[in-house]
C-alpha cells in the first residue's frame, strides 16, 4: 500500500471510531501523542552489542505503553550511528507477557516507511514509520522486532532499560517465540511509540538521570516514578488521554557530558520534538553536585561559580521551554548523604539545599516538585530514608519511586 492509500486508510478507520454513521454532532478530531520514549546515547562498551550480534539478527524489544490509542507509529534513531542504518524488516505485535519474547503471532504486523518494508536511516537521523491502525491499550506492553543485516558503525541505544530485550538469528521479525535468544537489559535504536489519541491529550516528558531512569527499579516492573505517575493518571478520568516520555539517562550532567549527552545539549531531540509534548519535568542535578566534590574538597569560590552556573543552566531550560509553549516543572534534587559513590560533604550538602530553595522560589519554574521532601529522613533531612533507599543512598527503592510518583499533583502538570 502506498503512503498517501495507507494514510487514507487511517483517516478512514479513524472517522469510523470516532463518528458512527448517523452521528448527529461534530466529534473531535484525534491527535498524535508520545505514549513511550527513551532517551538515545552511545551505549558504553560494557552496554553494547558485539558487532556480530547484529548480522543477520532480529532483535525483540519490550515496551509499556503509557496512554492509548487506535492506532500508532514507532521511532527508530540513528542518532550517533557515523553512517546510514539499514534495517530489513520492522515488526509489532503483543506480547504474551512482559518477562518473554513470544508473542501472539495473530497480532504481528509489519511496519512500514514511506509505503517501503525496509529504511535506511540517515547517519545522526531518527525516522518514524507509517501510521499503521493497531489499537492498543494504556499500560499494555507491545514488543517492537527489528531484522538487521549488519551491525550499526556506531550504536545509538538505551543502555537503562531496566526491560529485557532479545537477539536471535536470522530474519525473525515474526516468529511466535525466540527460544534460543541471547538477553540483554538494554533498547537500541528504539526511541519512541506514538498512538492516536482523542482530542485534548498530550505528553509528559521526564527530563532526567538515573533516578528517572529509573536505576533500583524493577527488570520488566514497571516500577519507575514515571511509571507510578502513568498509572494514577490513567485511573482519572480527567487524564486519561496523557502519555509520559521518560527521558532519563543514568549518569547524566546539566552541565558535562556525562553517560549520555548533558541535558542542555539533548533538550531539543529529549523534549521539543517529542510528540504532542505539552509539560516538561526537570529532575537534574546530582550528579554535577555529586561530582564536584567526588575526589576533592573545593574551595567557597570554586563552589558558589559552580552553583551559579548550574542555576544558569536550569533558567536555559526554562527559557527554551517557554518559547515552545510548555510548561516546565522542576524537581528538587534528592538526597543522598551517605552516597559511597559520591561521599558528600557538609559543603555540598550546604549547596544541594542553597539549589533546592531556588527551584522552590516562585518566579523560575512553572511549578515544583519537592522530591527533596518526599524522600529525605526528617532525622537526617540530608539522607533518604532507609525504607526509600535502594541500598546505595543514592537511588530510591521501588517504595522510593512509588512515594515520588504518589506526590505528584496531577493538577500542577498541565497548563
Amino acid at each position: 500500500m502506498t503512503p498517501l492509500r495507507n494514510l487514507a486508510a487511517l483517516v478512514l478507520f479513524a472517522s469510523a471510531t470516532i463518528a458512527p454513521l448517523g452521528a448527529q454532532t461534530a466529534q473531535p478530531a484525534r491527535v498524535w501523542v508520545g505514549s513511550w520514549a527513551s532517551a538515545q546515547q552511545v551505549p558504553e562498551p560494557n552496554n553494547s552489542l558485539a558487532p556480530g550480534d547484529y548480522k543477520d539478527a532480529t532483535l525483540r524489544q519490550i515496551v509499556h505503553l503509557s496512554v492509548g490509542g487506535i492506532a500508532l507509529r514507532v521511532h527508530l534513531s540513528n542518532a550517533f550511528g557515523y553512517q546510514a542504518l539499514h534495517v530489513t524488516a520492522v515488526h509489532i505485535a503483543k506480547p504474551l507477557s512482559a518477562t518473554g519474547p513470544a508473542i501472539d503471532p495473530a497480532t504481528d504486523k509489519a511496519l512500514t516507511f514511506y509505503g517501503s518494508t525496509d529504511v535506511t536511516i540517515p547517519a545522526n537521523s531518527e525516522y518514524i514509520s507509517d501510521p499503521i491502525p493497531y489499537p492498543v491499550a494504556a499500560l499494555s506492553d507491545l514488543a517492537i522486532s527489528i531484522h538487521y543485516e549488519e551491525a550499526p558503525a556506531r550504536q545509538t541505544g538505551h543502555p537503562g532499560s531496566r526491560a529485557t530485550s532479545y537477539i536471535a538469528s536470522g530474519a525473525a521479525v515474526d516468529a511466535a517465540d525466540l527460544p534460543k535468544a541471547h538477553k540483554v537489559e538494554h533498547w537500541y535504536q528504539l526511541s519512541g511509540v506514538d498512538v492516536l489519541s482523542p482530542a485534548g491529550g498530550g505528553a509528559i516528558v521526564a527530563l532526567g538521570d538515573s533516578i528517572t531512569d529509573g536505576h533500583g527499579a524493577t527488570t520488566n516492573g514497571n516500577d519507575r516514578w514515571t511509571d507510578v505517575l502513568a498509572r494514577r493518571l490513567q485511573a482519572d478520568p480527567a487524564y486519561r488521554n496523557v502519555g509520559v516520555l521518560n527521558e532519563g539517562i543514568g549518569g547524566n550532567h546539566m552541565l558535562t557530558d556525562g553517560l549520555g549527552p548533558n541535558a542542555i545539549s539533548r533538550f531539543d531531540r529529549d523534549v521539543l520534538a517529542q510528540t504532542g509534548v505539552r509539560t516538561v519535568i526537570l529532575l537534574e542535578g546530582v550528579n554535577d553536585l555529586g561530582g564536584l566534590t567526588i575526589n576533592q574538597e573545593q574551595t567557597a569560590a570554586v563552589r558558589a561559580d559552580f552553583v551559579h552556573r548550574l542555576l544558569a543552566s536550569y533558567e536555559q531550560l526554562i527559557v527554551r521551554a517557554h518559547a515552545h509553549n510548555l510548561r516546565i516543572i522542576g524537581a528538587t534534587i534528592t538526597p543522598y548523604g551517605g552516597s559511597g559513590y559520591y561521599h558528600p560533604t557538609v559543603t555540598s550538602e550546604a549547596d544541594r539545599q542553597f539549589i533546592n530553595q531556588w527551584i522552590r522560589t516562585p518566579g523560575h519554574f512553572d511549578a515544583v516538585l519537592d522530591f527533596d521532601k518526599v524522600l529525605r529522613d526528617p532525622a537526617h533531612p540530608e539522607q533518604m530514608l532507609a525504607e526509600y533507599n535502594c541500598g546505595d543512598h543514592l537511588h530510591p527503592s521501588p517504595a522510593g519511586y512509588k512515594a515520588m510518583g504518589e506526590a505528584i499533583p496531577l493538577a500542577a502538570l498541565l497548563p
